[in-house]
């Protein structure tokens, strides 16, 4: 179900925050606008106060929640290619909806842009989407592994298991990317 199907306001970079887990149906009292919300979020908070799961999607996008709490929903220490508007970035760090990484999770960007987040995916669910494969393999190339631990790390990622990966969708050309992440 879409975000904007459900009621919920539209997340640019993040189109559906339900599908990934980052919205639940949880009725909550949000500790921002104080109203009672069929929806909540659970993703990172990094802010100064502790706000837990007591915020609602509708005050992360307008942006009250962040500027109430000085607060982010995305660690902000990936890297941001140069091509990329400082407002983008504000957006996503601010106003989209985050998720939780087993390490510190990283927003992947395209064509100049932040790419959409589409949720945590293995190897079975990754086998449709060749082009984030290959951006996979591009990340694991400097390991130092041979073929044969590539290949053996590549088909042990898991939607749920301790090496997964994370799928993101260029807005502009639709290249499908991903990176990979473990305890």
């Amino acid at each position: 179900m879409l975000a904007d199907q459900a009621g919920l306001p539209q997340f640019p970079y993040h189109p559906d925050p339900v599908a990934t887990g980052s919205v639940v149906a949880a009725e909550v009292v949000c500790a921002c606008c104080g109203q009672r919300r069929p929806f909540t979020y659970v993703g990172p908070v990094y802010a100064v106060d502790e706000v837990g799961r007591r915020l609602c999607p509708w005050c992360i996008a307008d942006g009250r929640a962040a500027a109430m709490f000085d607060a982010q929903f995305t660690d902000a220490h990936w890297r941001v290619p140069e091509d990329v508007p400082s407002d983008v970035t504000e957006v996503v760090l601010r106003r989209t909806p985050g998720f939780a990484g087993w390490q510190q999770e990283r927003w992947l960007h395209h064509c100049g842009d932040a790419a959409e987040f589409h949720g945590e995916v293995g190897a079975r669910e990754l086998a449709d989407f060749p082009d984030a494969v290959m951006q996979l393999r591009l990340e694991i190339a400097g390991s130092g592994w041979s073929m044969e631990e590539e290949e053996w790390y590549l088909q042990a990622i898991s939607k749920d298991g301790p090496v997964t990966a994370f799928r993101f969708r260029c807005r502009h050309c639709g290249t499908h990317l991903a990176y990979s992440d473990s305890t």
